[in-house]
């Protein structure tokens, strides 16, 4: 298999599979859940479970608002923002991308700037800007935009600022998706194992520094995501929070463990385990990922010809 199209099928079927490995464990202490042997698509008996009545092996919002930005880009042939926040409210009106048509979490801003969707809000100025609004919902599904462009890395920053605004308007959620998604990049394109994941991180925000400049977003990075600081997040919501543990957690060296370390953390699985798993499965390819938990997923028939389109489109020509 071309290694690049192992990489990009590992990218967004490990999200998926990381999304929903994390789901039933949603919502709980680290001390609370079980040991990481016994982490599994269905929990063990007796588990008190998140999202009671989702059968196991079913992706949240996270994966599906991944494939619907994925699913627009493919189409459009470019990120149309008017296209993605259509399929956002179809996504919340209709269940489209979700496993079974059926929508049974959503995050707070998220609802609110579907709801300014709605009312007619522009889809670049329906995300609040708030400082409280820092969520982690455009970061948990911007990784398939770093997969299909093709353009320079300003571009694709400016595109991952975009993609944050229709939900999450702060600049420290854009910055975080930019920095997210440079790193994707040179996971990628870079060479096999864990062993340069420093020099990757590294070279991700020194491009993104020269980016920025003397600008606020620079401010951002600096005060508030701090990339040089290597101690690790707390499993939150918080999107900082988010991407600082997804960092400590790559430090493992299989899709397996960095998954299993993800979830480890509590609080906010479901997401933390995509973001890290995109990641990750990018790293050690689909074939990485173990076959217990792929063959465990549900709603492959909805991703499976997205995922195929993406690798069609990033190998034409190679």
């Amino acid at each position: 298999m071309d290694l690049i199209a192992n990489r990009v099928r590992g990218a967004v079927w490990g999200l998926l599979v990381g999304d929903a490995l994390g789901v039933p464990y949603e919502f709980h202490e680290p001390g609370a859940l079980p040991p990481s042997d016994a982490i599994a698509m269905a929990p063990p008996i007796g588990f008190e479970r998140a999202h009671e009545g989702t059968p196991p092996g079913t992706w949240s919002d996270d994966g599906a608002h991944a494939l619907c930005l994925l699913a627009s880009l493919l189409e459009r042939d470019r990120f149309d923002p008017h296209d993605f926040a259509r399929r956002l409210l179809a996504w919340r009106q209709e269940g489209y991308m979700a496993v079974d048509g059926r929508v049974f979490d959503c995050g707070i801003q998220t609802g609110e700037a579907l709801r300014a969707l709605e009312r007619g809000t522009p889809p670049l100025s329906a995300g609040r800007g708030g400082e409280y609004s820092n969520g982690n919902g455009s970061l948990m599904r911007v990784m398939p935009l770093a997969l299909w462009h093709e353009g320079s890395d300003a571009e694709l920053v400016e595109l991952a600022h975009q993609q944050s605004q229709i939900t999450h308007g702060h600049p420290r959620s854009q910055v975080c998706c930019a920095l997210y998604c440079l790193w994707a990049r040179r996971i990628v394109a870079g060479v096999e194992g864990v062993s340069g994941e420093s020099e990757r991180w590294n070279d991700a925000v020194a491009t993104l520094r020269g980016l920025y400049g003397d600008t606020h977003l620079r401010t951002e990075l600096e005060s508030h995501v701090r990339p040089d600081d290597p101690s690790d997040g707390g499993g939150t919501g918080y999107v900082v929070d988010t991407l600082r543990t997804v960092r400590a957690v790559m430090e493992q060296p299989s899709f397996e463990r960095v998954v299993l370390a993800a979830i480890g953390y509590g609080h906010d699985t479901d997401t933390t385990a995509c973001v890290a798993g995109g990641l990750a499965g990018a790293r050690h390819g689909v074939g990485g990922i173990p076959a217990r938990w792929s063959e465990g997923l549900r709603g492959r028939e909805l991703a499976e010809p997205l995922v195929e389109g993406l690798v069609a489109r990033v190998t034409q020509g190679r």
